[in-house]
């Protein structure tokens, strides 16, 4: 069953009504998280569709993906270190500080945003996720977190073939511990099933993304 936990309850997101922010724009960030493999990209662009007014996309891998391998060749560094401490400190932490300026800049001209990465650290913890909150610039900024079964994921990375994802495939077991890809995330978020059986993400979206009748607080994910 496809879960959601917004303010608390469930209940739909308006695509149109955002509250003052602290930069003074009055547009949303939609962050569209969840283990790598599992179906961000897609979710992301079903749920820009639905929106009406149309927000910028940006997506880590499309931003950064041939920046990282070249970091990680000019470090002596395997080409599949996607993730780890060396990882964080020399590439994620900037790629993410990047995506959150982006956004917040460009919801400071009036345009929704929606953002596609993992975030495993920033949805897992209330205070870090409070903070990227700010980061972005305040409310409102939606979660839309994407779930799939543990061996679906597996079989997807598998099926996908990408060179990256190798590091994840050899120990397996302790990706998908660290990424609880079927774990719902303690914060306020959507939560959509993205498993080969779950229903279309776009009518899993559509029922509970309402782009015409503004009636969210933005609160969904202060």
């Amino acid at each position: 069953m496809v879960r959601s936990a917004i303010t608390g309850e469930a209940r739909r997101i308006s695509g149109t009504h955002h509250e003052h922010v602290a930069d003074g724009t009055d547009a949303a960030v939609w962050v569209v998280a969840g283990a790598p493999g599992a179906g961000k990209s897609t979710t992301a662009d079903d749920l820009r569709r639905l929106l009406a007014a149309h927000p910028a996309l940006l997506d880590k891998d499309t931003l950064f993906d041939g920046l990282e391998g070249e970091v990680l060749a000019a470090a002596d560094r395997p080409d599949d270190e996607r993730e780890g401490p060396w990882y964080d400190e020399h590439v994620k932490r900037h790629e993410y500080a990047a995506l959150a300026h982006a956004a917040r800049d460009i919801r400071a001209g009036g345009c929704p945003v929606v953002l596609v990465a993992p975030f495993t650290t920033q949805i897992r913890d209330y205070a870090r996720w409070s903070a990227f909150v700010e980061e972005l610039g305040g409310a409102p900024v939606h979660l839309v977190w994407t779930r799939i079964d543990p061996e679906a994921l597996r079989a997807r990375l598998l099926a996908r073939g990408r060179r990256k994802d190798a590091a994840k495939l050899r120990d397996y077991d302790a990706f998908a511990a660290r990424m609880l890809p079927s774990t719902p995330p303690p914060v306020p978020h959507l939560a959509v099933d993205t498993s080969d059986d779950a229903p279309p993400l776009h009518v899993q979206l559509r029922d509970r993304v309402r782009p015409h009748q503004p009636e969210d607080d933005g609160s969904a994910a202060s």
